[in-house]
């Protein structure tokens, strides 16, 4: 499945194969109990830790892996990282509590594209679910409110400085008009949107994306909204 193109739930031809990993033996049971009621659906694999995770995913080749952000050992976290080094890697969709902000966000940065809270009622995961699959990124408000302030904190200004740096130096590469679809992106704008902001066609809008993409070596939108965020913190 592409990760700049996405595919509508209503084409996708089988069902979405989730793999679930927390250490927490009844959320994983919970979760299997709602997602595998979805026909649409299915959960191929779970693990409790972040080595299992890794071997499950190997052998399973999931759509998506619901990611426990806290775990002993290795965390959701560098799970992730590891997981999107990977050739043609599964979405991941961070599971998350209020304290884990900071790991969230840093997950956020490597490639996931999304999160949820642990507590998020059962139709609003499995839209989430649905969503991530096709490509699209998951963003909780009430936690992406408390990302942000974590991110932007006073205890975090060499943090800061250090991703400002990194990321102009990442923009740098790019071309004007490559830099201004990429600020529409930061932006929340859809392909339709960006294309009237910049008086240019939806196709040409697409072939900016996938400049980008390539050039600033991401994944997905997110990555480039968290950079733009980044550069100009």
């Amino acid at each position: 499945m592409s990760h700049a193109e996405s595919t509508s739930t209503e084409s996708r031809p089988d069902p979405v194969r989730v793999v679930i990993v927390d250490d927490e033996e009844l959320v994983r049971m919970a979760l299997r109990l709602v997602i595998d009621g979805e026909p649409d659906l299915t959960v191929v694999g779970e693990a409790a830790d972040g080595n299992a995770a890794l071997t499950v995913v190997a052998e399973q080749r999931p759509d998506v892996v619901l990611m426990d952000v806290r775990m002993p050992g290795r965390d959701g976290l560098e799970t992730t990282r590891e997981l999107l080094a990977r050739p043609a890697p599964p979405r991941v969709l961070m599971l998350t509590t209020f304290d884990s902000d900071d790991l969230v966000l840093g997950a956020l940065r490597a490639g996931a594209l999304g999160f949820v809270l642990k507590d998020t009622p059962p139709a609003r995961i499995l839209d989430a679910v649905r969503t991530v699959a096709d490509g699209n990124p998951v963003l909780s408000p009430a936690a992406t409110a408390r990302v942000i302030a974590a991110a932007t904190g006073p205890d975090s200004a060499h943090t800061r400085d250090r991703h400002r740096a990194a990321a102009r130096e990442r923009l740098s590469s790019l071309t004007e008009r490559e830099r201004e679809t990429a600020r529409a992106i930061a932006d929340g704008l859809g392909n339709p949107q960006i294309a009237e902001r910049l008086h240019i066609s939806v196709a040409t809008v697409k072939a900016h994306t996938g400049s980008l993409f390539a050039k600033l070596a991401v994944e997905n939108r997110v990555q480039i909204a968290l950079l733009i965020r980044d550069a100009e913190d």
